[in-house]
């Protein structure tokens, strides 16, 4: 099934055998996005969270969590996005590996430093990761917490 411009409502049944959730996207934050009042979790990656704040090597913080929702943002413009809904979340959210033009915004996301392979979800953006740490990327130009351990409290 693909929603466009009318999407309606889902209830659970529908979101079952919902495969696709297509159009405009607005960031929620870098790894939640809203497709016409769908709210969609990014499959297997962790984005660090708005309110979060790295370290860069000369001590100076800056706001991590904020520039990766911008970056997301601003990636994904105003060009139809195309989510690939594999189930929902513990919040009712879709999860979903989403697609601009072919290209895999979860796996852009992780790539450039914004977020990490979420590995307890899938190692499908391990080697993403890898490449993006090893070039300082992103947040891997700074220290930072984890996302995950973060929302823990671990700030």
């Amino acid at each position: 099934m693909v929603f466009g411009a009318f999407l309606c409502p889902l209830d659970d049944a529908q979101a079952a055998s919902t495969s696709t959730i297509t159009g405009t996207a607005t960031v929620i934050d870098a790894d939640t996005i809203d497709i016409h009042g769908a709210r969609i979790r990014l499959q297997a990656v962790d984005a660090i969270e708005s309110r979060q704040r790295c370290t860069l090597p000369n001590g100076k913080e800056w706001r991590c969590g904020t520039d990766s929702a911008n970056a997301l943002a601003k990636k994904i413009g105003r060009a139809p996005v195309e989510c690939r809904v594999s189930g929902k979340d513990r919040y009712g959210r879709f999860v979903a590996r989403c697609f601009q033009k072919g290209e895999d915004l979860n796996a852009w996301l992780v790539a450039n430093g914004w977020a990490v392979a979420y590995r307890q979800y899938g190692r499908e953006y391990v080697p993403q990761e890898n490449a993006a740490r090893k070039a300082k990327r992103g947040v891997w130009a700074s220290r930072f917490v984890m996302p995950w351990d973060w929302r823990r409290g671990q700030r």
